[in-house]
């Protein structure tokens, strides 16, 4: 895609399906196994996603996975739409950085590494590691009831930052990634990108958030989120408008990332309402691209995130009732992608009757 120039429509072309015919190869080395067929269920499944993915028969294991989260804050945390203090966003990714998050906690067990993409944070860019800040675009995002959550030109070049993101990890070797969000105001911001372009009323879609809220924040948030789909709904055709008006930057380049990941053809685990609404906003933008995305969990409390699954017809992998965000559900579900992998790998095909037949054939001749 031209550095000159972002057009959303080339993602359209660029992204193609995996591939159908490696799909039924892996479909008939499966039926060679002897196993009773959908014995091993949505294990199955995965396993002739994978193929087809990464156009090998048999799979090959998914050895280098990575958790990206990107990170920001929402100017519409400030009305108590959520049960975290507006601009606190920072304290999650501190609890990231050193260790002591559940995401980080999960991933030091699963040995995945992860990075932190900060792109909207409301603290000083000093505060934070180089690597962390490098793509920043500006310091929080504005209110999205009132006014646009970015300019433009930092729509665009938050977008950019995630199509960057995953154009490094795909170069980097990475095989599987995690996508999810550390944020404050994020769902909300979430829940208006779902019901615009699902053309649902706010009420649907608005969720209790990661660290659940009582009825009286639930309200503030439904009323937020309707006044955001106000502003959303005249922009539903231009996807970079509509992230600049109603997203922020953290959005964006989750958006961006998602594409970009898909032209790699580089499959991802989504996490929770966050990633689900950029994939949906992906999805409009390039239809083919949620063949390459699979959702790690459902989120308790999150009918939006149900709403945009549905969508995309996306079953999550797994339902344990977490709420928590960070990439958690989606580290949850990587051992049961990785366990596909290695059954597609390494399980043995039978030896087919003639292979049986032929050294008996062979005897009988040397007898003669």
């Amino acid at each position: 895609m031209s550095e000159a120039s972002l057009d959303l429509d080339d993602f359209g072309d660029l992204i193609e399906r995996p591939s159908a015919r490696v799909r039924r190869e892996a479909e008939a080395r499966r039926t060679r196994t002897g196993l009773t067929p959908r014995s091993l269920g949505r294990l199955d499944e995965l396993g002739l996603w994978l193929a087809a993915a990464q156009s090998s028969v048999p799979v090959t294991p998914v050895a280098a996975p990575k958790l990206v989260l990107f990170a920001g804050d929402h100017g519409i945390a400030g009305l108590d739409v959520s049960a975290r203090p507006a601009g606190t966003a920072q304290t999650l990714v501190r609890a990231v950085l050193d260790g002591t998050g559940p995401a980080a906690v999960l991933a030091r067990r699963a040995g995945v590494p992860l990075r932190i993409v900060d792109m909207s944070l409301d603290c000083a860019p000093d505060q934070l590691p180089a690597e962390v800040t490098r793509y920043r675009v500006r310091r929080g995002s504005g209110r999205l009831d009132i006014e646009d959550a970015l300019t433009d030109e930092e729509a665009e070049r938050a977008f950019r930052a995630g199509m960057a993101v995953a154009d490094e990890e795909a170069d980097a070797g990475t095989d599987l990634l995690l996508l999810g969000d550390l944020s404050v105001g994020g769902t909300t911001a979430a829940g208006v990108l779902i019901a615009a372009l699902c053309g649902t009323d706010a009420s649907v879609v608005t969720g209790r958030g990661g660290v659940r809220i009582d009825d009286l924040t639930w309200m503030r948030k439904c009323a937020a989120i309707r006044d955001g789909l106000r502003r959303a709904r005249p922009v539903l055709g231009d996807q970079l408008r509509l992230l600049a008006a109603v997203g922020g930057a953290d959005l964006a380049a989750m958006t961006g990332f998602l594409l970009q990941a898909a032209v790699r053809r580089t499959p991802v685990i989504l996490d929770g309402v966050v990633s689900a609404a950029c994939a949906l906003l992906g999805q409009r933008i390039a239809f083919r691209a949620p063949d390459w995305w699979l959702a790690g969990h459902a989120a308790a409390g999150e009918p939006g995130q149900a709403k945009a699954l549905d969508r995309m017809t996306i079953e999550p992998l797994l339902d344990q009732g977490l709420s928590v965000g960070e990439g958690v559900g989606a580290l949850l579900a990587l051992p049961l992608v990785q366990s596909a992998a290695a059954l597609a790998a390494e399980l043995p095909e039978l030896p087919s009757p003639d292979a049986e037949e032929a050294p008996a054939t062979t005897a009988a001749t040397d007898a003669t």
